[in-house]
């Protein structure tokens, strides 16, 4: 009677809520859609870096490209800040401190660099996502959030022919919230550019299209920082839609 009466720990919910990877706490909890396993966002995707197979029951998620079928668990992610005080202030504050210690570094390099070459320094090219000389009024537009800087590109050899309505932007630098998404991004291309609502585009990072649903911050982590040799603002390049069929 008295086990039957005691209140619920946190550990009575660990098996539900603790990533299969690194045993610890799910972090941005994200979900196989092949099998509904759940683990951190950056744990699964360091996986599918070696493996197109769930780690937890073995089947293929996909033949060539398993990160089209991972989707956040938002929902999950509430419950377990719920569950773990001081959960969620761990996790926000060690991204301020990551990002804290590495933008500026990496902003102040580039700077230099385009000093050398007689460019202006990148801060002064940027669009911040609204309209032209508008100044946004009251509203924050995420800015207390860590921000991040990006060039947007053209490509323009996509071999498909009468494609005119993907330019070039007037201004290809922009500063916003690393937690902007690709389809935020996609949204903000089609307002500068004048293309109708129907038009779908594609966005890239080093040659691979990025899902609709990944960050800034998750691509910079993922798939720009690794190489080497990339610099500071991160590249993403924009074309017309391609359907492989």
């Amino acid at each position: 009677m008295a086990a039957a009466g005691r209140k619920p720990l946190v550990k009575d919910f660990n098996h539900f809520i603790t990533c299969y990877l690194c045993r610890g706490y799910l972090i941005k909890p994200t979900t196989v859609t092949e099998c509904l396993h759940t683990f951190c966002k950056s744990c699964i995707v360091q996986h599918f870096e070696d493996s197109n197979d769930c780690p937890r029951c073995g089947i293929q998620v996909h033949e060539t490209n398993p990160l089209e079928m991972l989707r956040l668990d938002n929902t999950l992610e509430e419950i377990i800040f719920k569950l773990v005080p001081g959960l969620r202030e761990k996790e926000e504050q060690q991204e301020l401190d990551f990002w804290k210690k590495n933008q500026p570094r990496e902003n102040g390099q580039e700077n230099a660099r385009r000093q050398r070459i007689g460019l202006p320094d990148v801060r002064g090219d940027y669009d911040d996502g609204g309209g032209d000389g508008d100044d946004g009024g009251d509203e924050d537009c995420h800015r207390s959030d860590p921000q991040i800087a990006i060039c947007l590109d053209c490509l323009r050899n996509t071999g498909q022919s009468g494609e005119t309505s993907v330019t070039d932007l007037m201004k290809r630098f922009i500063r916003c919230s690393s937690r902007v998404t690709v389809g935020t991004i996609k949204k903000f291309l089609s307002l500068k550019l004048k293309l109708p609502s129907s038009y779908e585009l594609d966005v890239l990072c080093n040659g691979e299209i990025m899902g609709r649903d990944h960050t800034l911050e998750f691509i910079y982590m993922t798939r720009w920082r690794l190489h080497g040799e990339n610099t500071y603002p991160m590249v993403l390049e924009y074309r017309p839609r391609i359907d492989f069929g």
